[in-house]
């Protein structure tokens, strides 16, 4: 099952980089529970409503977002990626490179949370699992 989580994983990453939001949709529980890197503008995203406004918002401040996964451990329901994620602001045309984990938990096929953290650590702790 693990090995199929990790699939899933990668596809919704190229889902995002691709700017396909019915394959992402596909992928994420009825009510996925999500917690992106601007959760306190944002609150906490519930459901497909909830990505879908996260996608929104994200791709408005940063239309040419990109993620590159460097490193994916496998941890049964739960994949953590490593991934460096560059873009430029909308209006600012400032650029922006970002390492960060991904924390995601499958179940059925289906991501039914996530979680962008700064550090191993951190998506560890966030997915309630230790080292």
């Amino acid at each position: 099952m693990s090995e199929e989580n990790v699939e899933l994983a990668y596809r919704s990453y190229d889902a995002v980089n691709r700017r396909d939001l019915d394959g992402l949709l596909a992928l994420m529980d009825d009510d996925v529970e999500a917690v992106s890197r601007i959760v306190a503008m944002e609150g906490g995203l519930h459901g497909h409503d909830g990505i879908r406004r996260w996608w929104e918002s994200w791709f408005s401040a940063f239309p040419d977002y990109k993620i590159e996964v460097d490193e994916v451990r496998d941890r049964g329901d739960f994949v953590f990626a490593a991934f460096h994620a560059h873009g430029h602001g909308a209006g600012s045309q400032l650029p922006f490179e970002d390492t960060v984990w991904h924390a995601s938990r499958w179940r059925n096929g289906k991501c039914v949370w996530w979680r962008v953290c700064p550090s191993w650590p951190e998506a560890l702790e966030a997915a309630g699992l230790r080292e």
